[in-house]
């Protein structure tokens, strides 16, 4: 049996009558240095703290539970709120494994500053990039960010304070539950540079005239970097509707440009995954860039041209996308291929030859073809006229 145990600020007295009797018991203790000294020396199992890859020896509790033996597995808090608990439960699945979690650092952050933890974004820093909070910056929101260590606080306020919300009133709120609790108000402003204790939160009260940047598909073209080649504003969010984001669906963005599609999806869905493959080499670097001032430094991209490119990628997506032109009937067959049961594909055409391919596409094996011509008004001398924008196919594939 493999025992997930939660472990408050103020340790071994934060723990149930089954959690401590759970680790006395345990043939094995595994978790962080900070966690296993708060143990009691009572407990006589082998210690074993978590190695830089933690990965690995998640992998390998199977293996260390077996025989009988009780290993006890312990964590901050509430081990399933971006927690060891969760990666356990993905690597490995639920057979064999119990939860015993003591109360999160994120309620006992809302019972301090008496916010109605419903009304509150929970965000996790713990990948130690601080953009992570961007697409959650909008005034009024409150926001309460897991750090990853002393600089947090600070890496926290420069963000908001880049784009525009350094009036956020900011709390640290440090060692909650514990004997050092601690909790200071400040803005993201005022917060400057400071570093905070090593176990600490970030609460903030977003405020300020900061773009207003949502999670809804059909950013503003100017919130990215880019040299024209971008999946624009509207089709972009035709285009997001018809792939359909989802939390922990995969997302391939062929021939990415600037990667807006890919960072919309991942914003769209929190959770989810997308790589963007893109053939130049400069554009795939400005990709980067986009992901992280946009807030999904989880982006992968892969800098190479399809098909060959995505001969590397070993899992099958659950949606794809084709920009940057459709100029091979071969390469959407090889997408059709490629997707996981139930994937969608959706494929962009601005030229005669490409909509040919989509209407071929569309007459032998069906989904749903569709134009979209789209007009802006433009000044026409002392009055407004309408400018169309080249007109866009898109074709649709849901496979079974």
């Amino acid at each position: 049996m493999i025992s997930v145990v939660g472990i408050g600020a103020e340790g071994w007295d934060s723990l149930s009558a089954e959690a401590r009797a759970t680790v006395l018991a345990a043939d094995v203790l595994v978790g962080g240095q900070r966690q296993l000294d708060l143990v009691s020396p009572q407990a006589r199992g082998e210690r074993r703290v978590w190695p830089r890859d933690l990965v690995t020896l998640v992998d390998e509790l199977p293996a260390l539970a077996e025989g009988g033996r009780a290993v006890a597995v312990l964590a901050s808090g509430d081990p399933l709120l971006h927690g060891v608990g969760a990666t356990i439960l993905r690597r490995l699945g639920g057979e064999g494994v119990r939860v015993l979690p003591v109360v999160s650092s994120f309620a006992l952050a809302c019972a301090r500053l008496l916010w109605p933890a419903g009304d509150v974004e929970l965000v996790s820093a713990t990948s130690r990039i601080a953009e992570v909070v961007a697409p959650v910056l909008a005034p009024g929101r409150r926001v309460v960010v897991l750090g990853f260590g002393p600089r947090s606080a600070a890496e926290i306020a420069r963000v908001a304070r880049e784009r525009g919300f350094g009036a956020s009133r900011l709390v640290v709120l440090e060692e909650l539950g514990g004997a050092a609790e601690r909790i200071i108000e400040s803005t993201a402003d005022d917060w400057g540079d400071a570093d905070a204790a090593a176990l600490h939160l970030v609460a903030l009260e977003v405020r300020g005239d900061g773009p207003l940047l949502g999670r809804a598909p059909g950013l503003p073209d100017e919130a990215y970097e880019h040299d024209g080649q971008i999946t624009k504003r509207d089709v972009r969010a035709v285009t997001l509707a018809a792939l359909v984001p989802v939390t922990g669906q995969l997302l391939w963005d062929i021939g990415a440009g600037s990667g807006s599609v890919a960072i919309e999806w991942l914003r769209a869905a929190p959770g989810a995954r997308a790589i963007a493959i893109e053939r130049d080499g400069e554009r795939a670097q400005r990709i980067e860039r986009n992901a992280l001032t946009l807030g999904v430094p989880s982006l992968c991209v892969v800098h190479g041209a399809a098909p060959e490119a995505l001969d590397e990628l070993e899992e099958r997506p659950d949606a794809i996308f084709v920009g940057g032109g459709v100029s091979s009937y071969g390469l959407l067959m090889r997408c059709m291929g490629a997707l996981a049961p139930g994937g969608r594909l959706v494929a962009n055409a601005v030229t005669v030859e490409g909509e040919g391919i989509l209407a071929r596409a569309h007459e032998e094996h069906g989904g749903r073809l569709t134009r979209l011509s789209i007009a802006h008004a433009e000044p026409l001398g002392r009055f407004t006229g309408w400018r169309p924008a080249m007109a866009i196919t898109q074709w649709e594939l849901r496979v079974r």
